[in-house]
């Protein structure tokens, strides 16, 4: 459980830093909500 909060933070760190724009961030929050949907299953 902690290496995935570890993990967590480090995706939204770079997604964050990665985008330019409000829909840049829009888009890097999806992509990485849809990356933990995916690592649950």
């Amino acid at each position: 459980m902690r290496m995935l909060t570890v993990m967590v933070a480090l995706i939204a760190a770079f997604g964050l830093s990665a985008c330019h724009t409000i829909q840049g961030v829009g888009k890097d929050v999806q992509s990485g909500g849809e990356a933990l949907e995916k690592s649950a299953k």
